[in-house]
């Protein structure tokens, strides 16, 4: 098992960083990487209950992942699991994510853990993914 934990700090109120990574019109502003097409979601992080994310990128290749929302604290954090599907819809090994928002002199932080991953490899991918994906966080929020 490998975990990894990401923290990008940005210029808004924690209750506005909250609202950008839990509410629905709000994820879809920057969830994934640059190029993504979105295919089908049902993503809400701003109640428990199911989320899926599926999505395709510039050649045509799809990603599914999927999960439960496990709590809403707001404006603190957020947690959910997470599982990707493969080719047949499957859904593989579950792992755990949580958003903490902290409150710091010039806006607020986000920490993102992303704990149970079945391996190293598995995880540099997972780090890699999230720092794209909080690129495009920031682009909204700076």
């Amino acid at each position: 098992m490998a975990d990894i934990r990401l923290e990008r700090e940005f210029k808004v109120t924690a209750e506005r960083l909250f609202r950008v990574v839990t509410e629905h019109a709000q994820l879809l502003q920057w969830w994934g990487h640059d190029g993504m097409v979105v295919q089908k979601e049902h993503i809400d992080f701003s109640k428990t209950g199911p989320w899926f994310f599926d999505m395709s990128d510039q050649n045509g290749q799809r990603f599914k992942m999927s999960g439960q929302v496990t709590h809403v604290d707001s404006p603190r954090s957020v947690g959910f699991t997470w599982g990707w599907h493969d080719d047949t819809d499957q859904r593989g090994k579950e792992s755990h994510v949580t958003f903490t928002i902290v409150p710091t002199a010039s806006g607020a932080r986000l920490i993102v853990d992303h704990r149970e991953l079945p391996d190293s490899e598995i995880a540099t991918r997972h780090e890699a993914g999230w720092s794209a994906t909080l690129v495009r966080l920031g682009r909204i929020l700076n």
